[in-house]
């Protein structure tokens, strides 16, 4: 029987109830304890997902959790990660991985001085419909892309998080908060940043909270909210990223890419499913689909039936372990793109361009039989039952 990798999870907020959940679909590791500076919320989360609660100090001394995972708030990351690894931990880290390439190097040091592992999401590139762009733009369909647009804009967070204060504090705003899920994307589809330009500005320097249980609470915003701007990529590709927490609404497509023989039209990059478009010359835009595994509807949401497969990149990252290959959310792919984020951020407060001192390979695309044999045997009878449920009510 294959290892299971023993995961303790640090920070039990809001983000942590996907990971206790959807970690249950995937082989190679199970989630056995949990952390938090409010020992009365990870106690809460232990008793609500099976798991046991620790202190920090006893987690991370635990001999049965080889990977940490990390949600703490960003400004937090390279702290817990730092202690993670200095206890012969493996981690794993919520977005943005780091602040500063910095951090990143130091982390790296350490991890290699012990021949530890560390991985970062967001995962959502593995996600179907963003394996489905990468496998039409690697067939050479569309030729060599030489330009794109990426907008990531609403009206920011305090409108439905309970606690949106660290939204709007550096180390987040749309680029860093959002913009992960973005850049990580361009990047797999490219390839490597070679240097960004932009513009940033902070149009409204507080906020009113409009969510419970805090509604009517005034935040300071210290970050910038509105960032456009322009990235140069290593293959001479040329995208604008505009980003912004400032817009009521647009008519924007999240991401477009523009090919020397086509034009690829690629889904949010926060989702892992979605419509992926394609138009070639003289032909109209044409919907592109595959039975990808990490593309089908598993999850009710408001709008109707969602994919979900986030913790995919923690499997991945926990699978590699195991049979010594590269794992795809990998911290050069996220230190990269925390230098190509802050390099926006930098160049929308200097007015100069920023050019990068990190790049990375692309992550290795994920094709439908390889994630098929992630998912844990629980995973692929939902699956079934689920289809079988569909094939009936037609």
């Amino acid at each position: 029987m294959a290892k299971k990798l023993g995961v303790g999870i640090v920070g039990c907020g809001n983000i942590s109830a996907a990971y206790f959940s959807l970690s249950r679909m995937f082989k190679g590791m199970e989630v056995r304890a949990c952390s938090d500076l409010d020992m009365k919320l990870a106690k809460a989360r232990a008793q609500e997902f099976g798991v046991r609660a620790e202190t920090g100090p006893n987690l991370l001394a635990a001999d049965d959790i080889d990977i940490i995972v990390n949600l703490t708030i960003p400004a937090a990351h390279y702290e817990v990660s730092k202690a993670a690894i200095d206890a012969g931990k493996h981690v794993y880290s919520e977005k943005p991985f780091v602040l500063s390439v910095k951090e990143g190097l130091d982390l790296k040091k350490r991890a290699d001085k012990k021949g530890l592992r560390i991985g970062s999401a967001p995962d959502t590139f593995l996600g179907g419909a963003h394996q489905l762009a990468r496998k039409i733009i690697d067939s050479g369909t569309i030729g060599k892309v030489t330009s794109g647009t990426a907008y990531v804009m609403s009206h920011g967070m305090e409108h439905w998080h309970p606690n949106p204060d660290f939204f709007f504090m550096p180390g987040a705003g749309p680029v860093l908060d959002v913009g992960p899920y973005y850049v990580t994307n361009l990047i797999q589809l490219i390839g490597p940043v070679k240097r960004v330009a932009g513009f940033s500005s902070t149009p409204a320097l507080e906020r009113t909270i409009t969510s419970k249980p805090r509604y009517g609470q005034k935040i300071k915003v210290k970050t910038p909210t509105t960032i456009h701007s322009v990235l140069e990529f290593e293959n001479g590709a040329v995208v604008t990223l505009n980003a912004s927490w400032d817009v009521w609404s647009h008519g924007h497509s999240p991401m477009e890419l523009y090919g020397e023989q086509g034009t690829l039209f690629v889904p949010d990059p926060n989702f892992f499913g979605g419509e992926v478009g394609q138009a070639l010359p003289g032909k109209p835009r044409k919907p592109q689909s595959w039975k990808h595994p990490f593309g089908i509807p598993n999850q009710k949401h408001s709008s109707g039936m969602m994919a979900n497969y986030r913790t995919s990149g923690l499997a991945d990252m926990a699978l590699a372990i195991e049979a010594g290959r590269n794992h795809r959310c990998s911290l050069e792919l996220a230190l990269h793109a925390v230098e190509v984020m802050t390099g926006v951020l930098k160049a929308g407060e200097t007015g100069k361009v920023v050019t990068m001192q990190t790049s990375c390979e692309r992550p290795a695309a994920l094709g439908m039989s390889e994630a098929k044999s992630m998912l844990s045997k629980q995973a692929k009878a939902a699956d079934g039952a689920a289809k079988k449920k569909k094939k009936k009510a037609a």
